[in-house]
């Protein structure tokens, strides 16, 4: 099975544990019997591995998440980037054009395209299966997967299809409508749109050079911030006529506001928290290593992290992204594909991170114009290489760095140190990278 998963949004629903970087799929709140906890993105990448361990798995998302991909699912994951932001038609004809031209995938199989972000069991992923043998059939160009509807929501939009069979030819599309409408719909036999759907690759191949001069993959690329925005439903979905739909009556959840995370957390607190017997139904979530405190709330989610505080009635959390909108703060948490990071203090003139690097990975070996850095090594070892002369480190080491001067650190083991930037002129885009020098 060849499964598209499309990584996107801006971070902003969930905030402060999510921001322009790490979106909801990367926040880590589902507790493993280790103890640990994954993220959405790891837990739909172990359920598709363990319906099919051999499906091809293709992440199609922006430049801005792939460090936090090979973070957390490695670096052998498949990744279609998207140079810049084109809505689900432009994305998704690249990842196809990619699967094609770049993994050479035969045009006559079938590719199943879902969000990557659902809460859902495994027997979502059996349906997956049968969307993609559906498709193979080739009765269809389009074969989408129909949600039984619970209740008459104003967040999706509805298929009607022609029958109640399992797997149906599509009557028409309805956009997103009020609740009444919503209802009148569900009594129609109408499900819920859910984004997921199956096609031969050659079909989206043909569409997307019907809709786009482009030759192949790359050519694609180059041109992709020439396309316009515009989904595929629009693009693609309501001028094909024909569309089939497979139901699918398992447990499925959207989990994008902080109500609807909640109800999918197996505990109540996450991180240092506690509470007194008079809360209820409150939720606490906490990257700080400082303890927070609930005492008698009722219907509350309170979220800590270095981007700030959020404290909210849970039916109110869903209106949080004009708020969050008006906030001009630079990113305070990062994961990358070599570690993470965490600001820990911002100055007019320096910046002081906590930064982790994961056992045998490293920085791009770079330097800084404007400003000065000092590293102090926390725990762990490794080497740093600083105008071409490595150096091995460990705990209480200091290592400093003059603007200008191009420099790394690779980790052995875990790697944990401070790293103090210092200078009038602090910026993101101060870096220019290098080839590491053979040493």
């Amino acid at each position: 099975m060849n499964i598209v998963l499309l990584s996107g949004g801006s971070g902003k629903r969930l905030w402060p544990l999510s921001n322009d970087i790490r979106s909801k799929q990367f926040i880590k709140i589902f507790r493993q019997e280790d103890g640990t906890y994954e993220s959405m993105v790891q837990r739909v990448y172990h359920q598709i591995r363990q319906v099919d361990p051999d499906a091809t798995v293709t992440i199609a998302t922006s430049k801005t998440q792939v460090s936090a991909i090979h973070n957390q699912l490695g670096e052998e994951v498949g990744i279609s980037v998207e140079p810049c932001r084109r809505d689900t038609f432009p994305a998704i004809a690249l990842a196809t054009a990619y699967l094609v031209d770049v993994c050479g995938i035969d045009p006559e199989e079938s590719v199943v395209v879902c969000p990557v972000d659902p809460y859902v069991e495994e027997d979502y992923f059996r349906a997956l299966k049968k969307l993609s043998e559906q498709a193979d059939k080739g009765e269809a160009n389009l074969v989408l997967m129909g949600i039984e509807p619970t209740y008459p929501s104003e967040k999706y939009g509805y298929i009607i299809p022609e029958s109640n069979e399992l797997t149906a030819w599509v009557s028409t599309f309805k956009e997103k409508p009020t609740a009444d409408v919503a209802a009148e719909y569900i009594r129609q036999g109408a499900l819920w749109n859910g984004g997921v759907f199956a096609y031969k690759l050659k079909y989206v191949m043909g569409r997307a050079h019907e809709l786009i001069d482009f030759t192949d993959y790359r050519d694609l690329y180059a041109k992709y911030h020439t396309l316009s925005k515009i989904s595929f439903d629009y693009a693609v979905a309501e001028h094909e006529d024909r569309i089939q739909v497979q139901r699918f009556g398992g447990s499925w959840k959207d989990l994008g506001t902080w109500n609807t995370l909640t109800e999918a957390m197996e505990e109540a607190v996450i991180g240092k928290g506690t509470m007194n017997d008079n809360c209820r139904n409150v939720h606490i979530l906490n990257e700080m290593d400082v303890p927070v405190l609930a005492m008698g709330l009722k219907n509350v989610v309170i979220s800590a992290s270095p981007e700030g505080i959020l404290v909210s009635d849970k039916e109110q959390s869903s209106y949080i992204k004009p708020f969050v909108d008006r906030f001009e703060q630079q990113i305070m948490f990062a994961e990358k594909s070599w570690g993470s990071y965490k600001v820990i203090d911002v100055e007019e003139t320096s910046l002081t991170i906590k930064v982790t690097l994961n056992p045998g990975h490293g920085m791009n070996y770079h330097n800084h114009k404007n400003r000065d850095e000092v590293w102090v090594v926390l725990s762990g070892t490794g080497e740093t290489v600083v105008d071409d002369c490595l150096r091995k480190v460990k705990a209480g080491d200091v290592i400093t760095m003059a603007a200008g001067r191009r420099h790394t650190v690779i980790a052995e083991t875990e790697l944990k140190l401070i790293e103090v930037q210092l200078g009038e002129d602090i910026k993101v885009t101060d870096k220019e990278k290098f080839s590491m020098p053979n040493l």
